[in-house]
């Protein structure tokens, strides 16, 4: 047989260049290029002086009070890190301990990256927060996102997901958790994807208009997540990764697997109760697993709760929306600016989860075996805390660390 080899070598070229098209959306997909690059490797030594024995030893009691193997802990003062510390285990079994590179699922820390790069697809004028989702002059406008039964959808606005306003309340639980009877109404076998999920949310009808309350929604920014994709031309975890993480040496961070068979390297365990119930695997393999080992579906939260970092990485992003002066920030003032405004009581901000008039600003994240917090303090300081453990208090674990650390931070001389 005869090939033109010119011809297939300009059609190879062209693929590489423009991407492959997705036939489910029509979004042109971008293959993500390889990175060899790897995320700087802060160890327990690096800026570890005396002065912090009083915090570390309350650390480890903490931890030890509230049974949680392991966590990391990254601190900055006025843009700087100046400190970096694993405590416990990443792995108890095998006595591995936790570093300050040992990467953790974020659970829905994962909606302020999502926030950042929707901000920065707005500052690239791909995007407007007050551009309606969807209907014929929507954002996702074409299937598999039509066909509602509730006209009420084309009111939803980007906005109305960043800050939980889109019209899906708690009532009846999350969708994001509530794969099996999902999977039984669209008559889908598991696993079931992010578009299975929004596609069983369009067939129902809103809870409330959007725009008039605010109920903490995943759905929510499920669905962000298909917007950054057709907002940006590329998959939503590529664009985050090349506009946003690796411009700031951050190469480490992904979205997570749900197995723990298939984690990352230098991710920890992850510990539930002894008495955690099991329940159906995500796979549909029909296993009765962990939650955090195959029960809760990591890949379908996604941009809402999909990803996994290191506390050093996540506290060098977040020191670039932190909205001081140095390190420089990788959005603008009115973007930060919109990021931490909340103009009507009852709304949440857009990404993160408390802001307070004095500019204590917070960020959590939990699931079974995972405890996150994001504190910015309105005196320069900054830190990060990951756990692979959230004992028997669950979402409120990653408040009690902020509280914790925060007093015993006010007893350390950091400048």
């Amino acid at each position: 047989m005869h090939y033109n080899w010119k011809v297939i070598i300009v059609f190879v070229v062209l693929n590489l260049f423009f991407g492959i098209s997705d036939q489910r959306t029509g979004l042109i997909i971008k293959p993500e290029p390889i990175q060899k690059f790897e995320s700087e490797r802060f160890a327990n030594t690096v800026l570890n002086t005396e002065k912090f024995k009083g915090l570390e030893d309350r650390f480890n009691r903490f931890l030890v009070q509230w049974q949680i193997p392991g966590a990391s802990v990254a601190i900055a003062v006025n843009g700087k890190i100046i400190y970096t510390k694993g405590f416990g285990y990443a792995d108890t079994v095998k006595r591995i301990a936790a570093q300050p590179y040992s990467l953790y699922r974020l659970a829905s820390v994962s909606k302020l990256i999502t926030a950042i790069g929707v901000m920065k697809l707005v500052e690239e004028h791909k995007l407007s927060l007050d551009r309606k989702v969807f209907g014929p002059n929507g954002i996702l406008n074409a299937e598999p996102y039509r066909g509602y039964p509730d006209p009420r959808f084309e009111h939803i606005t980007v906005r109305n997901l960043l800050d939980h306003s889109g019209g899906w309340s708690t009532r009846w639980g999350d969708p994001m958790f509530l794969q099996n009877v999902i999977a039984r109404q669209i008559g889908k076998p598991l696993p079931l994807t992010d578009l299975d999920f929004i596609q069983f949310a369009l067939s129902r009808k809103l809870h409330f208009e959007p725009g008039t309350s605010s109920f903490y929604s995943n759905l929510g920014y499920v669905i962000l997540g298909r917007v950054v994709e057709v907002a940006s031309g590329m998959p939503y975890e590529t664009y985050i990764r090349n506009k946003i993480l690796i411009p700031l040496g951050i190469y480490d961070m992904c979205i997570g697997k749900s197995k723990l068979s298939e984690k990352a390297r230098d991710e920890v365990e992850y510990y539930e109760l002894p008495n955690a119930p099991t329940i159906e695997a995500s796979d549909g393999s029909g296993e009765m697993v962990a939650k955090s080992d195959g029960g809760n579906n990591i890949e379908a939260l996604g941009a809402a709760g999909g990803w996994i970092g290191s506390a050093t990485d996540l506290l060098k992003l977040v020191l670039r929306v932190d909205g001081w002066p140095f390190p420089a920030d990788i959005l603008s003032a009115k973007s930060i600016h919109d990021m931490v405004t909340v103009e009507r009581k009852g709304f949440s901000p857009l990404g993160w989860r408390k802001i307070a008039g004095n500019g204590d600003w917070i960020r959590t994240g939990s699931y079974a075996g995972t405890a996150c917090v994001i504190r910015r303090m309105p005196n320069g300081v900054t830190f990060v805390v990951l756990a692979n453990s959230c004992s028997y208090i669950g979402p409120h674990m990653p408040l009690t660390f902020a509280a914790m650390l925060g007093r015993e931070l006010q007893k350390v001389d950091l400048h």
